[in-house]
């Protein structure tokens, strides 16, 4: 598959590192295109063989899967910028939209979650998934925490969709979970801030991640 990932940050670094192992095709597009080559450069050297490359917002127009590695609202800006560009691709979502000048709530209404917004925003057709937004960046480069592999949560309405999601997850060395329909975001989004709230009070620094037992 191709995987374009809009975003360069750590998240970024971490899903385009599983998507390279799982033998995908990586374009990084960044609103600095420095950023995005370094990226690829670091990554070219980390995963031997991988076909990785920054690029422009075109990038989008032939994925596979588009990946949002973005914070919120900036998922939300995109794909409605990028409107029919994403047809026939799957959009994955791996925000989780805490108010950070409080820490102390969610940054959507109750109802909803970010990933619905986000799919209200996108042009007819195109698939929203809620994937990545309960593994942290850190432990997504090497895949494994305390030598199991990494639970991946994916909520979405298309089955289609969440089956390539859960493909990417699976060649990457991870385990993808489907937990239900996109309005399960709105667990996804609440549970994982109540871990990075509880990661944080340990001292942790976000640095562990979700793994539920067999």
């Amino acid at each position: 598959m191709i995987v374009t990932i809009v975003g360069a940050g750590s998240m970024a670094r971490g899903i385009a590192t599983r998507a390279l192992i799982g033998g995908h095709g990586v374009r990084l597009v960044d609103h600095s295109h420095a950023k995005a080559a370094a990226l690829a450069g670091d990554l070219r050297e980390e995963v031997s063989g991988g076909e990785v490359q920054p690029s422009d917002a075109i990038a989008v127009e032939d994925a596979d899967i588009v990946v949002l590695a973005l914070p919120w609202p900036a998922g939300r800006e995109v794909v409605a910028e990028y409107g029919t560009a994403l047809a026939g691709s799957v959009v994955v979502d791996i925000c989780n939209p805490v108010d950070f000048a409080t820490f102390d709530a969610l940054a959507v209404p109750p109802g909803t979650s970010a990933a619905e917004e986000i799919a209200a925003e996108a042009a007819p057709g195109v698939p929203v998934v809620k994937a990545f937004n309960t593994t942290f960046a850190s432990t997504l480069r090497s895949g494994r925490v305390a030598g199991q592999p990494l639970d991946v949560l994916i909520a979405g309405d298309d089955e289609d969709a969440k089956r390539s999601v859960a493909e990417l997850a699976a060649t990457g060395g991870l385990r993808p979970l489907d937990v239900g329909p996109l309005r399960r975001a709105r667990e996804l989004e609440a549970f994982q801030f109540l871990h990075m709230a509880a990661q944080e009070r340990l001292g942790l620094n976000w640095s562990s991640a979700v793994k539920i037992l067999p």
